[in-house]
């Protein structure tokens, strides 16, 4: 599948971009305090808003590629 197929298949119920909740509920339901350790360690790319992390959904594909390759 291509990466523009699943980016208008896969969280499609989601905004562009997330709260740090709603990519921790499309990571599978980990925790708060895992995300935001993924965020602190740049694992994740994102940005803040004052004192607010927003998500782009793009780059929780990028993560989800980076971590199925060093699974493989």
């Amino acid at each position: 599948m291509k990466s523009n197929e699943a980016y208008k298949l896969i969280f499609r119920e989601y905004p562009d971009v997330v709260s740090v909740e709603q990519m921790c509920e499309m990571l599978g339901g980990i925790s708060t305090k895992t995300g935001y350790r993924l965020l602190k360690q740049n694992q994740i790319k994102h940005f803040k808003i004052g004192r607010t992390y927003k998500i782009p959904k793009l780059h929780i594909f990028e993560y989800l590629a980076v971590a199925q390759e060093s699974d493989a």
